[in-house]
C-alpha cells in the first residue's frame, strides 16, 4: 500500500479507540478553562504515543502541546475540546437534558479534538514507516468558545515556529471552510458609584447603574456612524440588587466586531470614550475588564486546495437507513427558516450549483468545492489569530443533519451520534493526508508560504491581548 492507503487503514483500525475517546469527552462535557477530564485525556494517550507534551501553556491548565519527531517542517494540527454551558443532552430526537442546566457539546468539539488526535498519531505512524523527516504537532486548545485558548496561546509564541496548521471543524456538510471570519474583541466596563437609599437619600448616591445605561445609550448612537459590516453586542451582566439601593456596582459585556483588525481597534477606541462620558456624566468611575481579542481569518488558498483535492481522493461518506432516519427526526425539530439558512449560507461559500435532491438530503456525502473568494463568516474564531502567523486552511465534515442551527442541543445529540463519529473519522484521514502532502512536498509548503507572505505584507503577528490580561 502507498502511504496514504496506509494512513487511511491505519486510522481505520484506530476507529474504535477513537470513538470511545470522544464518546468519554461527549460524556463529561467541561466548559472553558474548566476542561481538565478532555485535556488529561487527550494529553495522556499523546504521552503513551511518544510525544512530548508540555502542559498548562498560555497561562491555562487545559492547554497543551504536543511534538513528535525533528527538524523542519513542522506542521501544527489544531484540537479543542470544550463543551457549552446549558446544553445537556441525551442521544435523542427530543429535548431531554442529561443533567438539568448542564453543559454539553453543543458544537462538536468532542470529535474535533479527537480527530486531530488520530491524525497526529496517524502521521507519527507514516513519518516511521517511511522515513519521513519533521515534527508533527498537537495543540490542545481550551476554551474555544470564549474565544480565549488561541489568543492566549498565540501570545505565548507557541505557534511562532510552524510551517503550517491545519484545523477542522464538525458541521453539515464536507467542504473546505476558505473564508474569513470577524476581528473581535470582547470585554466588560465595570461602573463604580456609591450606594444609598433609593427614596430616602438618593441625591447621596451616584449610580454605577446609570453610567452603564448612559453608556449603552452612547454606544447605540455609534452604531449609526460606524461601517455597516460591524457589529456591538452587550450583556448588562450586573446592574444592582434591589430598586431602592442606588447601585454602587454595575457592569455591562460588550463584543466589539468588524472585518479586519485595525476596524476593530478603531471602534474599540470610540466605545471606551463612551465610557469614560458615561462616568463623567453619572459621576462614577470605570475600569475595562478586557477578556479577549482576534483577528480575522486568513485562509491559505494553496492549502485550501490540497485539503479539497485530499477529501475528493477518499472513500465517500455512507450513513445507514438508522442514521439518515435519526438525523430526519431530529431536522423535524429545527426551528422554522433553519434549512433555508443553512442553504443560503452554502451557496455563498461554494463554487457549486446544488441540485434540490442533493439538499433534501439529511446527512451530506458528497465533498463540496469552497469558492475561491468566500464572504466574510458572520462570527469570530481565534484559529484567525493562528492564520496570521502561519499558513492555515480548516475543513468541515458532515457530523450533524443538514442545517443544524449552531449551538444547540440537536448538535449535542448527533455529536453524541455515530453520525459524528463517521464525521470524525473523515476529518483525521483528510487533515492527515493534507499534512503528509505538506511535509513529503516542500514546493507545496513553499508556495502556502510564499502566499502567506504576501498576505501578510511581511507585517509580523501582534497579539490584540493586552500585557497583563489573564485567561478567564
Amino acid at each position: 500500500m502507498s502511504v496514504q492507503e496506509n494512513i487511511q487503514h491505519y486510522l481505520d483500525t484506530e476507529d474504535e479507540k477513537l470513538t470511545y475517546l470522544a464518546k468519554e469527552i461527549w460524556d463529561h462535557p467541561e466548559i472553558g478553562l474548566q476542561e481538565t477530564f478532555a485535556a488529561n485525556l487527550l494529553a495522556t494517550e499523546l504521552e503513551q504515543a511518544g510525544f512530548t507534551v508540555k502542559r498548562g501553556v498560555g497561562q491555562m491548565p487545559t492547554a497543551f502541546v504536543a511534538s513528535w519527531g525533528e527538524g523542519k517542517p513542522v506542521i501544527g494540527i489544531l484540537g479543542e475540546y470544550d463543551a457549552l454551558p446549558g446544553l445537556s443532552q441525551q442521544m435523542a430526537t427530543t429535548i431531554a437534558a442529561v443533567q438539568q442546566g448542564g453543559p454539553g457539546h453543543g458544537c462538536g468539539h468532542n470529535l474535533f479534538g479527537t480527530a486531530s488526535f488520530g491524525a497526529a498519531l496517524a502521521l507519527k505512524e507514516a513519518m516511521i514507516t517511511d522515513h519521513i523527516p519533521g515534527t508533527i504537532r498537537f495543540y490542545g486548545c481550551p476554551a474555544e468558545e470564549t474565544l480565549v485558548g488561541k489568543t492566549f496561546m498565540a501570545k505565548d509564541g507557541v505557534f511562532d515556529d510552524l510551517d503550517a496548521a491545519l484545523a477542522w471543524h464538525p458541521g453539515d456538510t464536507n467542504m473546505v471552510w476558505h473564508s474569513s471570519s470577524l476581528a473581535m474583541n470582547s470585554f466588560k466596563v465595570n461602573f463604580y458609584g456609591v450606594a444609598a437609599h433609593g427614596a430616602a437619600a438618593p441625591h447621596l448616591g451616584r449610580s454605577a447603574l446609570d453610567g452603564v445605561l448612559l453608556m449603552d445609550v452612547g454606544v447605540n448612537y455609534l452604531r449609526e456612524h460606524i461601517i455597516q459590516e460591524a457589529r456591538i453586542h452587550s450583556v448588562i451582566t450586573s446592574g444592582g440588587q434591589a430598586p431602592n439601593v442606588v447601585p454602587a456596582y454595575a457592569q455591562v459585556w460588550y463584543f466589539v466586531r468588524a472585518p479586519s483588525r485595525s476596524q476593530v481597534d478603531e471602534i474599540y477606541a470610540r466605545v471606551l470614550d463612551i465610557a469614560k462620558g458615561a462616568a463623567l456624566m453619572s459621576g462614577t468611575t470605570y475600569d475595562i475588564d478586557f477578556v479577549t481579542g482576534c483577528y480575522e481569518m486568513l485562509p491559505n488558498q494553496v492549502i485550501s486546495d490540497l485539503m479539497y483535492a485530499k477529501m475528493q481522493e477518499m472513500d465517500a461518506m455512507t450513513f445507514t437507513e438508522g442514521e439518515v432516519a435519526f438525523a430526519a427526526e431530529l431536522q423535524k425539530t429545527f426551528p422554522a427558516g433553519s434549512r433555508e439558512f443553512g442553504y443560503a449560507m452554502l451557496e455563498k461559500t461554494t463554487s457549486e450549483r446544488l441540485s434540490k435532491a442533493e439538499l433534501a438530503n439529511p446527512l451530506w456525502t458528497k465533498v463540496i468545492r469552497h469558492a475561491p473568494a468566500s464572504p466574510v463568516m458572520p462570527g469570530s474564531t481565534e484559529v484567525a489569530d493562528v492564520s496570521q502567523i502561519t499558513p492555515t486552511s480548516q475543513l468541515t465534515t458532515c457530523c450533524w443533519p443538514f442545517g443544524t442551527p449552531a449551538h444547540s442541543w440537536q448538535i449535542t445529540a448527533s455529536s453524541g451520534s455515530q453520525i459524528g463519529f463517521k464525521g470524525m473519522l473523515y476529518a483525521a484521514k483528510a487533515l492527515a493526508l493534507t499534512a503528509l502532502e505538506l511535509m513529503t512536498n516542500p514546493e507545496l509548503l513553499q508556495a502556502a508560504q510564499a502566499e502567506f507572505a504576501t498576505s501578510t505584507e511581511g507585517r509580523k503577528y501582534v497579539s490584540p491581548v493586552p500585557d497583563g490580561t489573564v485567561p478567564h
